[in-house]
């Protein structure tokens, strides 16, 4: 890419698509183009085609998506499905006819099987059954991901897919409902020390900022503490689902846009093809190859935060897969590895949550 190439980041306000705006920028880059979902909606195709009718961009990272934690991918998992292939379909599509230069595609590890071997390589896609509270998400991003490698075997485009592991960081959703683990149980473990200080005015201004079922901090003390408690947070103590034994990596989501940048700039289809007389597995797991149980990472939570109350597990709800681990090894021999650990990135997180 040069820095003048015309640029489209999809889901530029995302969790994954902001830090990949951010991190263009800061290397120079100057013909950045981001539309959000009110000025550009990715699901109606003739719209999408219009867009890249007029703008013509040379490089696209597909980084929009319909994203949830696991009460969301379970719940609706319709809308898992459905959203992100006609995402998926629209933007690759129409890359495809407008000539586009080279693609990133962002999928995620929960493609793999759910009783894959640990740490899990590239080639253990397809090996055997998927999670099942996942399944439709995962299927649609495995749908994405071989749609640019058959793209590419059939028309010779570079489109690229990477997998990255567990992401967190700036402009993460902190919906109790919808979000994923991490900023979940950071929100969760604050409000419940706001609880437990009896803190009205912060949690009102929380509420503020991110209503819960419609309630925000203009409602009754008790409307907030029945919808609060019915997310498992009250005064004594914060429920978590599941058994806190599960094992995950994170990775700040800030070194999965620079390992993003890195890939686009530095790494072609053909490198990472083979010489094989079948074509398979071509994408690129981005992570940290590091994890840390769900309790671990509840505690860690807790201490920074200096939260007062119990923490439980609740063993009625689902765990999700037990232990799901990258093997980063293909990443690092391209070039590139992580730098901010686990503990660094919660301070970090916990820091700009409340400042937002």
């Amino acid at each position: 890419m040069e820095k003048g190439s015309k640029i489209y980041v999809a889901g530029h306000r995302g969790l994954v698509g902001s830090a990949i705006w951010k991190n263009l920028q800061e290397k120079g880059y100057t013909n950045l183009i981001g539309k959000s979902h009110r000025e550009l909606d990715l699901l109606d195709g003739a719209a999408v085609r219009e867009f890249f009718d007029r703008e013509q961009p040379e490089y696209v990272f597909l980084a929009a998506a319909y994203v949830g934690g696991i009460m969301a991918n379970n719940t609706y998992r319709a809308d898992f499905i459905y959203r992100n292939l006609q995402i998926q379909q629209n933007v690759i599509g129409e890359s495809f006819r407008h000539g586009v230069k080279k693609l990133l595609f962002l999928g995620s590890t929960c493609i793999y099987p759910r009783d894959a071997a640990q740490p899990i390589k590239e080639d253990a896609l397809l090996s055997s059954p998927l999670e099942y509270t996942n399944e439709p998400y995962a299927i649609a991003k495995i749908a994405g991901l071989k749609m640019c490698e058959s793209f590419n075997l059939q028309y010779g485009t570079n489109y690229i897919a990477v997998m990255p592991t567990n992401l967190y960081g700036p402009n993460d959703n902190f919906d109790l409902e919808r979000s994923h683990v991490l900023p979940a149980m950071i929100r969760k473990v604050h409000l419940g020390q706001l609880l437990y200080e009896q803190n009205w005015t912060d949690i009102r201004k929380d509420l503020n900022q991110r209503p819960v079922e419609g309630i925000d901090g203009k409602s009754p003390e008790n409307e907030i503490q029945k919808v609060l408690a019915k997310y498992g947070i009250t005064a004594q103590q914060v429920e978590l689902w599941g058994t806190g034994q599960p094992l995950r990596e994170f990775l700040w989501s800030e070194e999965m846009a620079d390992a993003c940048v890195f890939i686009m700039e530095k790494v072609n289809f053909e490198d990472l093809k083979g010489d094989g007389k079948e074509v398979r597995n071509c994408h690129i797991n981005i992570g940290t190859g590091k994890e840390l149980s769900i309790a671990a990472l509840a505690n860690l939570i807790a201490k920074e935060i200096g939260y007062k109350g119990e923490i439980l597990f609740n063993p009625a709800k689902p765990d999700g897969t037990m232990r799901k681990l990258t093997d980063v090894s293909k990443l690092h021999q391209l070039g590139w590895h992580h730098r901010i650990e686990i503990e660094e990135g919660v301070r970090k997180m916990y820091e700009w949550y409340r400042k937002s």
